[in-house]
């Protein structure tokens, strides 16, 4: 009887622990913890069923179960180098880098297989065809622009496959030897040619300068004899006037002021000198006094 008791005891002790066995199994089971840079793919009798993302997330156990686990960090190809032909039918090898992160993992893992071969692919394609639209100079003054082409034109081919290309670089542009040659030679004709240039405009801007300065100096000497003449118009003028106010002996006092102007100029010559002067003309300085005097 005690046996049977024992046994009955061990019996329910068993189903209990294996029911709490069970109960923990499908606990673990029901509750995915899924890291911030992930997300988790749930397919369902072999066919998708949900996304799971960072955090706490439960799932049926036993029929839903975590295909993929999907990191949703940025990524980067490896450096490629693909060569294209330019417009102007010169040959180029162009070294680009891509950056990329998935958002929609449920398109990645079911459109496609291999996304860093994909992505490399296609991004080859995109460059080679925006090289083509463009001349060699183009090429070099204007990767911004290339760059922003070829990313977006990348991100619209990426599209469904939930790809989200964060950058695109092109890390160099390499020419072969011969296309150097030929650009090196082009850019010393091309200083050369500049340098020319830079001489003949400095020639005629010195010619230009100095015919400007011969006009100024023509427009300054016709100045000052036209305010000489001016002056002279003015003297004559105020002399008329007053020969026409006073008479004639305005006229002797301008004489007389002349002849006085004459004798001390004379007489303030170098040396000692002897002046001898006609009696007429004694009398004339003498009235020539009288009139400055007066």
């Amino acid at each position: 009887m005690n046996e049977d008791l024992i046994f009955s005891l061990l019996s329910e002790n068993i189903v209990i622990l294996l029911a709490a066995v069970f109960l923990i199994v499908v606990v673990l089971k029901g509750v995915r913890i899924v890291p911030q840079s992930e997300k988790h793919v749930v397919e369902r009798f072999g066919r998708l069923h949900s996304v799971l993302g960072p955090g706490i997330n439960f799932v049926v156990p036993f029929l839903d179960v975590v295909r993929h686990q999907i990191s949703i960090l940025e990524r980067q190809l490896p450096n490629a180098t693909q060569d294209a032909i330019t417009k102007d039918n010169v040959l180029v090898q162009i070294d680009t880098s891509v950056f990329y992160r998935i958002l929609e993992p449920e398109k990645t893992v079911y459109r496609i297989r291999d996304v860093d071969g994909a992505i490399s692919t296609t991004v080859a394609g995109i460059v080679r065809a925006n090289i083509g639209k463009m001349d060699l100079d183009e090429v070099q003054s204007n990767r911004a622009s290339l760059i922003d082409s070829i990313q977006q034109s990348v991100e619209t081919a990426v599209d469904d496959w939930g790809i989200e290309v964060t950058r695109a670089e092109i890390l160099d542009v390499n020419l072969d030897q011969a296309t150097r040659d030929a650009m090196l030679q082009q850019l010393n004709a091309e200083r050369a040619r500049r340098a020319q240039v830079t001489e003949a405009e400095g020639t005629k801007r010195a010619v230009e300068l100095q015919a400007d300065a011969e006009l100024y100096a023509a427009e300054q000497i016709a100045k000052a004899r036209r305010i000489s003449a001016d002056a002279e118009a003015y003297a004559t003028e105020v002399v008329a006037k007053a020969i026409k106010e006073n008479g004639i002996e305005a006229a002797q006092y301008q004489v007389a002021l002349k002849q006085v102007e004459a004798l001390n100029a004379l007489g303030n010559g170098d040396g000692k000198q002897t002046i001898v002067l006609p009696a007429a003309a004694l009398e004339a300085f003498g009235d020539a006094f009288k009139l400055l005097k007066g």
